[in-house]
This record gives structure tokens, C-alpha cells and sequence, in this order.
């Protein structure tokens, strides 16, 4: 049969109708190809255009705001472990904060449309370091909130610029001025200050002093936190950060459920409840300002927490500090603050 002639023998016929059948064959192989790969080739553009490649841009004075909304929400966490620590073990607040913080970081990446896209990673060990770090952190936060007023545990925290500086000389051999040498000892000089009170009031020693040492402990911890969030940022995701920080810090809370946890009541279910919401919220928040701002200019804002702190106390717990320990509250204030400074000016 010719190209192009219409089929006349019932033989050509055959031939023809088994032609036009393999040919629409091949063509809805073609279609469902094209198809496939075309869809890979989109969700492989949304994927680039959700995860950054590169670093988020800088914008100092966004950064600086979003850290102050960030401090508030961690004063108001606070306010709630503080709370449930009356009748909860640390590990069953840290489960509780940890969980519900999930729900506004997941909410965050789906109003970003990027979840769960961002979650995606390939740093695993950078999450799970960071997210260690985090978690003992928490744990000994919480501990030291247990046992302190809320703005005499915010002022522990603030030991952590003064604990950078020799921790810089032993690891990475650094030379620290005499000034900021004299300013670490100043600073662990406020700490005694803030002990100073329970000396006089035996039966408050060993609370007042177990909570300093988590407070120390947890500044410690918490200088090694920022660092990894900040090169983390780099590559990740803001809200996978939070995510994957979240759900580590939920498994090890639930892990010590064999220990033994307070059975709930509604009182403290609203206070576990708002300290997930609050710091959920509030962990979203500081990733963003990190990654926005060099934490050496985001450090100095941390200060005031101690405002908030003075304002819980005041309204929730009906009093202040000591008068003698609001002294070293200030003296760690001032310590750190001119230690920043002073980075700052080199």
C-alpha cells in the first residue's frame, strides 16, 4: 500500500488499523511521560523557590523588632512554666511546651505555603546538635525557673555573653582584654549578690542555689544554641529549625514519663497549654530575627526581659525580688552589656 493511499484488501486493512492502534499507543505514553516530568519539574521549582539556597537577607531593624515581640513570648512562656511547675515535673512541662509549640510553627510554614516542603533537609547532624543544645537548655531554664523569681532566672541567662569570653580563651585560644576579664568577674560577682539573700534565710539555700546552678548551666548551653541556629539559618529554613528543635524536646520530654508525671487538672492544662502556644510563637519569631540581624546587635535587646520578668512577678506572685538581689540583677546587666559593647567597638 502507498503512503498516503486508503487501504482497499481486507490484508491492508489489518495492516492499517494495527499501524493507527500502536501509534495512539506510543502517544498516550508520550502524554503520561511528559506529563510525569513535568510535574517533577514544578515541584522541583516550588522546592528551590521555599528552601533558600542562600543566606536570608539582612535587615537589622526588622530583626531588632522581631526579637523584642520574641522576648515578650518567652516572658509569657515563662509566666506559664513557672506555673505548672508547682505541681509538674520539669520533663512533663518540657513535653507539653514542646508539642503544642508545633501547632503555630506548622501553622507558620503552611501560612508561608512551604510546609512540608521546608522541612526538608539534608543537615541532619546541624539540626540535631542545635536541637540538643536546645533541649538542655530547656530542661535547665525550666529548673531554675522552678526555684527563682522570674526576673532573677531572666538574669542568669544573661551570663552567657560573659561566659563566651573564656570559653573563647580556652577553646580557640583567644586573648581577652583585662577589661573584659574584669567584666566576667564582675558579672559572676552579681550572681553571688543575687545569692546573698538565702544566706540569711537557711531553709531557701539549697532551692535558691540549685536554681542558680541551672541558670548558669543553662546560659552556657544557651551560647552554644545561638551559634548553631545562626549557621543553620545559612542553608535552613527558619520554621524547620523551630520544627525539628519542637519534636526532639517533645521525644525526650516523653521519656521521662517513666519517671513519674502529675496527673492533670484544668488549671494546669491552661498553663502547659500557653507555655506550647507562647513559645512556639516565640521560638518562630527569634529564628527570623536571628537570621535577619548579627546577634551581637540582637544580644543587647535581650536586656529587656527583665522588664517583663519585674512586671510578671509584680502582678502574678504579688512582690519583687530583694532589694539586694535586684543589685546583682543589675550588676549582671551591666556586665554584659558592656561586654557587647565593647565587641561591637572592635
Amino acid at each position: 500500500m502507498a503512503f498516503g493511499a486508503y487501504p482497499t484488501t481486507p490484508w491492508e486493512w489489518s495492516c492499517w488499523l494495527k499501524w493507527e492502534t500502536h501509534q495512539k499507543i506510543n502517544c498516550y505514553f508520550l502524554k503520561a511521560y511528559l506529563h510525569r516530568h513535568s510535574i517533577a519539574l514544578i515541584r522541583s521549582l516550588n522546592v528551590m523557590s521555599i528552601t533558600p539556597s542562600e543566606p536570608v537577607k539582612m535587615d537589622t531593624s526588622k530583626g531588632i523588632w522581631l526579637r523584642l515581640i520574641a522576648t515578650g513570648l518567652f516572658a509569657c512562656m515563662a509566666l506559664c512554666v513557672k506555673k505548672a511547675s508547682t505541681d509538674a515535673p520539669v520533663g512533663q512541662i518540657v513535653f507539653w511546651r514542646s508539642s503544642i509549640a508545633l501547632l503555630p510553627i506548622i501553622l507558620y510554614l503552611m501560612w508561608l505555603k512551604a510546609f512540608p516542603i521546608a522541612l526538608k533537609t539534608k543537615n541532619w547532624k546541624g539540626h540535631l546538635e542545635r536541637s540538643l543544645y536546645g533541649c538542655m537548655a530547656m530542661f535547665l531554664s525550666f529548673i531554675s525557673l522552678a526555684y527563682l523569681p522570674l526576673s532573677l532566672a531572666a538574669a542568669l541567662g544573661f551570663l552567657a555573653p560573659l561566659m563566651a569570653i573564656p570559653m573563647a580563651a580556652i577553646i580557640l585560644g583567644e586573648r581577652p582584654s583585662r577589661y573584659l576579664v574584669s567584666m566576667v568577674f564582675f558579672g559572676f560577682f552579681g550572681v553571688l549578690v543575687i545569692l546573698y539573700p538565702s544566706f540569711e534565710s537557711p531553709e531557701l539555700t539549697k532551692a535558691t542555689l540549685l536554681g542558680c546552678l541551672a541558670g548558669l548551666a543553662m546560659a552556657l548551653t544557651n551560647a552554644f544554641t545561638k551559634v548553631k541556629i545562626k549557621q543553620l539559618t545559612q542553608t535552613e529554613h527558619a520554621g524547620s529549625i523551630a520544627f525539628y528543635f519542637a519534636l526532639t524536646c517533645s521525644l525526650l520530654g516523653l521519656m521521662t514519663s517513666g519517671f513519674g508525671w502529675a496527673p492533670l487538672n484544668t488549671e494546669m492544662f491552661i498553663w502547659l497549654i500557653g507555655a506550647g502556644l507562647f513559645g512556639g510563637t516565640a521560638h518562630v519569631v527569634m529564628t527570623e530575627a536571628i537570621a535577619r540581624a548579627p546577634v551581637s546587635t540582637l544580644a543587647v535587646f535581650e536586656y529587656t526581659a527583665v522588664l517583663w520578668a519585674l512586671g510578671l512577678d509584680y502582678s502574678f506572685f504579688g512582690g519583687l525580688p530583694d532589694p539586694i538581689a535586684m543589685i546583682g540583677v543589675i550588676i549582671i546587666i551591666f556586665s554584659g552589656f558592656r561586654v557587647l559593647k565593647t565587641k561591637s567597638e572592635r
